[in-house]
């Protein structure tokens, strides 16, 4: 295909985007009035469904199959990382050297590590009930275990994070949320339907599928970002380290 064949298709896609874009926005309630069809319909579903956050209604129930394809997008990312960044026959492992920790940092570092990992595993399991959700707990319960990186030094953090298991983890959490919607299908509904029982309002238990799934997203989203942190972080340390020893072996 050559260039100016290219620049035609390009621009014959982000013109038919443009229209679709302002057609939509025509279409909107204006801005600061009282009509809010979206947000009424998504309040009623999720108050019929016995899901306190409305938010989470709507990322597990209303919008379940889109909420699979953005995990789906992060299961991609970090299957990517592993395969550019795996360790070549020619290539070895350098072992990362300890570095002095300020007192403060570390005592700071251990005892916010477990407040930090029980908020993430809070928000987490609450999910259906309040802010938050296995998106945003994910991401805290990965960025708590790297306080012990902070805190002590690379080796601590190896000890508590074997990357094949959360490379597994990862792997089970995203297949979890398939499974949960192929549930759907034999239980006699749609794809990723809310076919469990309900349960009772505001309980941890309330919501049918909705707490299912997000308990998938949370481990998929905690195993994926410590993945990636621990591709780029070995990188870092083979990288910054690598030269400065065989400098000191020549010397």
């Amino acid at each position: 295909m050559s260039r100016r064949l290219r620049m035609w298709v390009l621009a014959t896609g982000g013109l038919g985007v443009a229209v679709l874009l302002v057609a939509a926005a025509v279409r909107l309630p204006r801005f600061g009035g009282g009509q809010h069809p979206y947000g009424e319909r998504a309040v009623a579903a999720a108050l019929s469904r016995h899901t306190a956050n409305v938010i989470s209604s709507v990322n597990f129930d209303l919008r379940a199959f889109d909420t699979l394809g953005e995990e789906s997008i992060l299961f991609g990312a970090v299957l990517g990382t592993v395969v550019l960044l795996r360790q070549t026959r020619d290539e070895r492992a350098v072992p990362p050297a300890p570095a002095k920790i300020v007192p403060a940092v570390r005592r700071y570092a251990r005892i916010m590590l477990p407040l930090a990992l029980l908020c993430g595993l809070y928000v987490i399991a609450h999910g259906q009930l309040s802010p938050g959700g296995g998106f945003q707990g994910g991401v805290v319960v990965a960025t708590a275990l790297h306080l012990l990186y902070i805190g002590a030094d690379y080796r601590a953090l190896e000890r508590i994070r074997p990357v094949g298991l959360y490379e597994v983890g990862d792997a089970v959490g995203e297949a979890a949320y398939a499974v949960l919607g192929i549930a759907g299908l034999l239980g006699g509904s749609a794809f990723l339907a809310n076919v469990l029982p309900l349960g009772t309002f505001n309980t941890l238990a309330s919501g049918g599928t909705v707490p299912l799934l997000n308990a998938a997203v949370g481990m998929e989203v905690a195993c994926a970002v410590v993945v990636l942190l621990a591709r780029f972080l070995d990188q870092a340390v083979e990288i910054e380290q690598g030269p400065a020893r065989e400098k000191g072996k020549r010397s």
